[in-house]
């Protein structure tokens, strides 16, 4: 039966491998692991901190409200604006607005 790895020991293994300089088979053999043990931690964390992309719907009549920016988060709320966004202050609001 496999053994469970708690979470500080996977990421030691994963720290492991990323500083030395030998192959996955190599450092798999050093540690008593699998490759496929290694592989799977390895896609599992890079997941994690693979920034997730949001579903956008793109209409092509400006609002009658005279707005040249229109914004509408998953939540349903709706952010007009004749502000022109540099792509900082952009992502700025997008964040705010979304960690409520």
């Amino acid at each position: 039966m496999a053994t469970k790895r708690s979470a500080e020991e996977i990421q030691r293994l994963l720290e492991g491998y990323r500083q030395r300089d030998v192959t996955r088979v190599e450092y798999c053999r050093q540690q008593g692991i699998s490759i496929h043990t290694l592989a799977y931690h390895l896609r599992r964390q890079a997941s994690r901190t693979r920034p997730r992309l949001a579903r956008v719907k793109l209409t092509p009549a400006v609002a009658a409200s005279g707005a040249t920016f229109v914004l509408i988060l998953r939540n349903g709320r709706r952010i007009e604006s004749a502000w022109n966004f540099r792509d900082a202050d952009l992502e700025r609001l997008i964040g705010v607005a979304e960690a409520e």
